[in-house]
């Protein structure tokens, strides 16, 4: 039987327990034989702790916990030290594990040691997703210098001095570079590596000075903003080159920080209003206050673009509704919001950790009867619903979809890197199978929101059209759609659309 949250008995974390290696967000997608990319939904997804999930809005170890990737990124750095620097040797090391063992930027930000303070776990982040962000352009410059691959350790030295040269400084910036990365080099790699990063990363500064090519031809926008050709071509051909232009910009630059305003009472003054309503920048300097209202339930750490699967869904108090992919719980939490204190919310996702992190999300929820189920959706039927004790069919049912997460690159800024141009057919292939799925679970007349966190149409209208042409679409209709694009609100990019099921089955 699925469970109430006020009957589990849930894991409340240990603020003095180290944070283990890596908790995937929603990754798996709902089909572990899918690509492992998975929709990485909004803010509320990239902060991940020991005690679970996107606990930093709602658990109670956050005072030992790392703001993992919310570490709001410090301003360009002051003219490196000679003197050892743990933020820059860490930076390092993680590079060395991306590169070698092509693990996740955001899981390797959580593996961070604890014996690093705030500050350096800041320029941890700058530096590592820096380097991320510029790579193709850094890769250009150390394989015009060196006939052959240095070792990983060596790469990982000579990017992340590259990207030190693109930030630029006063009078003498190149000069402190190139004396930290040899000095660093020493403690890391050999002396005769050493010798060896001294003459590349001196180069390197001359080629990091010439002007980077200006028009918008598919090459040149990769160069300039590194990015896969083949992903550029893609969206020049679906948004035009000022679009495309303005989507790479964004894409070089931190993303902002936001919150979903959960409190009754006043809004600090000091939060920025979005304007998206109930949502609020967070301005550098506030996380001890951040951490307050997050434990106490008043914030979620939500980017705006959440809002349109929500708002199309339209909860009303007391109704029952399904979440179909929750985990980690974003949406969850909202759409519990939504219900105003009466009401009833499953959400379920495949059986794993990712339970322990929807259901430690939930915990703020009060009034709304919430369960939570592992369940796949892709292979679950009827009974499987009534052997938990769970209703066959709700009066809505909200499916946030695994997918390509093009919408939300600045966050997920290794993405660029990971995906494979084949990734995106797969990815719509495995949310048709889902959304065929969901629909099943829709009562007669009910409403059932599709949504990705994905700026290609093949994930959005593309499925939705094959949907409604398909035998199991017959009779339906897409009332509402959103697709937001960050180059035109600046916000995170999604699509969300409302499909109303036939009031009675058809013959």
């Amino acid at each position: 039987m699925a469970k109430t949250l006020q009957s589990i008995g849930l894991p409340r974390g240990d603020p003095a327990a180290p944070l283990s290696g890596s908790f995937p967000s929603k990754y798996p997608p709902c089909n572990p034989g899918l690509s492992p990319l998975k929709c990485a939904r909004p803010l509320t997804l990239l902060l991940r702790l020991r005690l679970q999930g996107q606990g930093l809005g709602l658990g109670k170890s956050l005072a030992a916990a790392s703001l993992g990737p919310f570490m709001p990124s410090p301003t360009p750095s002051a003219p490196a030290s000679p003197a050892f620097s743990p933020a820059w040797a860490a930076a390092v090391r993680l590079l060395i594990r991306w590169l070698d063992r092509a693990e996740r930027a955001d899981a390797l930000l959580e593996s961070l040691p604890r014996t690093l303070s705030p500050a350096e776990r800041a320029r941890v982040q700058h530096l590592f997703l820096g380097v991320l962000r510029h790579l193709s352009r850094l890769e250009r410059e150390i394989n015009r210098r060196i006939p052959r691959p240095p070792r990983v350790r060596v790469k990982a030295l000579l990017l992340t001095a590259g990207f030190e040269l693109i930030e630029g400084g006063e009078e003498g910036h190149v000069a402190r570079v190139v004396h930290h990365a040899v000095d660093q080099a020493k403690r890391l790699a050999s002396a005769s590596e050493a010798r060896l990063v001294n003459a590349v990363v001196r180069r390197m500064a001359e080629g990091l000075a010439e002007p980077l090519p200006t028009d918008a031809a598919v090459g040149s926008l990769a160069q300039r903003f590194s990015h896969p050709e083949w992903l550029v071509a893609r969206w020049l051909r679906a948004f035009g080159p000022e679009a495309t232009q303005r989507l790479l910009e964004l894409h070089q630059t931190p993303a902002r920080i936001h919150v979903r305003w959960r409190g009754e009472g006043p809004v600090p003054e000091w939060l920025r209003p979005a304007p998206a309503p109930t949502f609020y920048e967070v301005p550098a300097g506030r996380w001890t206050e951040v951490l307050a209202l997050l434990q106490a339930g008043q914030l979620y750490i939500q980017d705006p673009a959440t809002r349109h699967a929500v708002d199309l869904l339209q909860p009303e108090s007391g109704e029952t509704l399904l979440d179909a992919c929750a985990a980690p719980g974003g949406k969850s939490v909202w759409i519990a919001d939504r219900l105003r204190g009466a009401g009833r919310l499953v959400a379920l996702d495949l059986p794993g950790p990712r339970l322990d992190r929807l259901r430690e999300n939930l915990l703020r929820v009060r009034g709304v009867t919430v369960e939570v189920a592992g369940i796949d959706l892709a292979t679950a039927r009827a009974e499987t619903f009534r052997q938990q004790g769970l209703p066959e069919r709700f009066a809505g049912v909200l499916l946030d979809v695994p997918c390509s997460n093009t919408g939300v690159m600045r966050h997920r800024v290794d993405v660029r890197w990971r995906l494979q141009a084949g990734d995106i057919a797969r990815h719509a292939d495995h949310q048709g199978a889902l959304l065929r799925a969901a629909a099943d679970r829709v009562a007669p007349g009910g409403r059932l929101v599709y949504s990705t966190c994905s700026l290609e149409p093949e994930e959005n209208e593309g499925v939705v059209a094959a949907f409604l042409q398909s035998p199991t679409g017959r009779g339906w209709t897409l009332e509402a759609q959103v697709l937001a694009r960050p180059f035109e609100s600046g916000e995170d990019g999604a699509g969300a659309f409302r499909l109303r099921a036939p009031t009675a089955p058809l013959g």
